[in-house]
């Protein structure tokens, strides 16, 4: 038995409202050994995956290749702290996008904040506000879905297709424009990380000059 274009797609953006996503109240408040921050994890996460029953949201190994890609810093006597698990959370969503190199640029900042007390910019107001605009954008990003595929179902209407082959043309204009529509964000994001970049070097060469100009003058 097939489903139908519209039963499933409007069941799948109804999901989209259930996305089980970790406010900071729900973290815990003690620090957390490997076992345990592996477990909540899973536990809180896994309804985000394709196949929740199957993939990992997050493992040993990854914990020690992100540690190693200096994208996390080490754990205190074994522990893992709240702000840990905030990187750790920010890296999971991260990842499916962008590469370790932009994801270590993006975060930097961050790993600045990593262990700053409350009363400054900590950590856990940076995630809040993340928290705060990620609630905030998702109605949005639902009525673009909803056009984007109201757009879709007006393809392919003068063609010579059986019913089930304009419902699969159909589907597959849908998923081109998310599709592109993804692309041009992704692109955004590399653009602005690379002019992160580019502003480093720079800073680091004006700093070297001045270092030798001193050097000179003496």
């Amino acid at each position: 038995m097939t489903i139908d274009n519209d039963d499933l797609i409007n069941s799948i953006i109804a999901s989209l409202g259930r996305i089980d996503t970790i406010s900071l109240d729900e973290m815990p408040n003690i620090d957390l050994y490997m076992d345990q921050l592996t477990t909540f994890m899973d536990e809180r996460l896994k309804k985000t995956t394709r196949h929740p029953g199957e993939d990992k949201i997050l493992t040993k190994t990854m914990i020690n290749n992100y540690a190693k890609n200096d994208l996390l810093p080490p754990p205190v006597r074994k522990k893992y702290s709240k702000d840990h698990l905030i990187l750790l959370i920010f890296i999971y969503y991260l990842k499916n996008i962008l590469s370790i190199n932009d994801i270590q640029t993006l975060i930097e900042p961050l790993k600045a904040r990593f262990h700053v007390s409350d009363d400054e910019l900590s950590l856990s107001k940076i995630y809040n506000t993340a928290y705060e605009l990620q609630s905030e954008a998702l109605d949005p990003v639902i009525e673009d879905l909803k056009k984007k595929y109201a757009r879709s179902l007006e393809t392919f209407g003068d063609e010579k297709l059986t019913d089930e082959e304009k419902k699969r043309m159909q589907m597959f204009s849908f998923i081109v424009e998310l599709s592109y529509d993804v692309y041009v964000k992704k692109l955004l994001i590399e653009k602005i990380l690379d002019n992160v970049v580019l502003e480093k070097e720079e800073a680091k060469g004006k700093a070297k000059a001045t270092g030798k100009d001193k050097k000179e003058k003496k």
